[in-house]
């Protein structure tokens, strides 16, 4: 069966999905009006659903049964302070958590069984937070703030956040921390910088405090970029803007984003988790601002935010990503994610 992806494309304020066949054919399905500036994307496999962030006003997180021809048919609404720039569901699909960059908040919210995100219960505020995840336990919460440098922790309970001691875990200072993800099993956290070009690796205790191992360059050394801050204009100053990261199913690589030389670094793993500097680095689609693994570990999927196509790389066994196919997608591609493998039957549409 193919698999399904799907692409947010902020300035057309629509979603592209893509079948991926098994031999590597790209192939765009369907297209779905959601709202403008679509972006934010996170998906529910289990139940079948899609959550969109769009720049309304006001600002909201947009639920979208995913139907069996691949359309986005939207069902509920929840309108939130400021425009959410990341979301993130607990694995039983119960409890979401967003993060607003603009807006310089998190928060948490329950999501009940028909998908429908309910009032905020809890709000965290520190600068520019542009990221958030929950540990695949679904008891643990961590925003990044890429104004604050850190990577703010906490406990995850009846959809409440709770501190965790200490609150935060520190990130180099001017590094601008951006994304993170975990390892299948919590062992691990890496946080791609957006300044500094680098993955940073953090070690995660039983009850879900960050402690910082080391990290690696996942930029391309041999083009120029320096070290970039806020204000700055990578493109005019030729400065590294590092954007997204993912790892590989069995967590032997990590590959990252940057968009100034519009690159996919490949960052070795060692098998006690430590990340090592990229050595390959692969050209992609302009400004690569997001990605994705399939959930088979077969292919990477990347779109551009100054390009109206996507491109599909098969993953070797050394974690070269080799070009397979490319597809048009839409205006502005912010947001990249995979609809894992469910044998659910589909529910028929609800009006919005």
């Amino acid at each position: 069966m193919p698999s399904l992806a799907f692409v947010s494309n902020a300035a057309d304020g629509t979603v592209s999905t893509f079948s991926i066949t098994g031999d590597g054919a790209l192939r765009r399905v369907a297209v779905s009006e959601i709202g403008p500036g679509c972006g934010s994307l996170v998906i529910d496999s289990a139940r079948r659903l899609a959550y969109v962030g769009v720049k309304t006003d006001p600002p909201s997180i947009v639920t979208c049964r995913i139907q069996a021809d691949g359309l986005l048919h939207p069902i509920s609404r929840r309108d939130v302070d400021a425009t959410v720039h990341y979301l993130a569901l607990s694995p039983d699909g119960a409890s979401m958590i967003a993060a607003s960059y603009n807006g310089g908040f998190g928060i948490s919210m329950p999501v009940d069984g028909d998908g429908a995100v309910g009032p905020v219960v809890s709000r965290v505020e520190y600068p520019n937070m542009h990221s958030c995840a929950i540990a695949p336990d679904g008891r643990t919460a961590y925003f990044v703030s890429l104004g604050a440098d850190l990577v703010a922790q906490y406990a995850l309970d009846n959809h409440t956040l709770t501190p965790l001691d200490p609150p935060t875990a520190p990130a180099p200072p001017g590094s601008g921390p951006r994304h993170l993800t975990l390892t299948r099993d919590g062992a691990h956290v890496y946080v791609m910088t957006e300044f500094s070009g680098s993955v940073l690796h953090y070690t995660r205790d039983r009850n879900g405090t960050l402690h910082q191992a080391g990290q690696a360059a996942a930029f391309a050394p041999d083009r120029g970029l320096r070290h970039s801050r806020f204000g700055a204009d990578p493109t005019a100053e030729h400065l590294i803007w590092g954007a997204d990261l993912h790892l590989s199913v069995d967590a032997r690589f990590c590959w990252a984003s940057e968009r100034t030389e519009s690159t996919l670094a490949t960052v070795p793993v060692d098998a006690d988790g430590t990340p090592r500097d990229a050595t390959m680095f692969t050209p992609t689609e302009l400004q690569p601002r997001g990605f994705a693994v399939a959930p088979d570990g077969r292919y990477l999927l990347c779109a551009g935010e100054r390009s109206t196509t996507v491109s599909l790389f098969e993953i070797r066994h050394d974690g070269t990503l080799t070009p397979l196919d490319r597809a048009e997608t839409g205006s502005g591609a912010l947001w990249v994610r995979f609809l894992e493998p469910s044998t659910m039957v589909e529910s028929g549409p609800s009006a919005i």
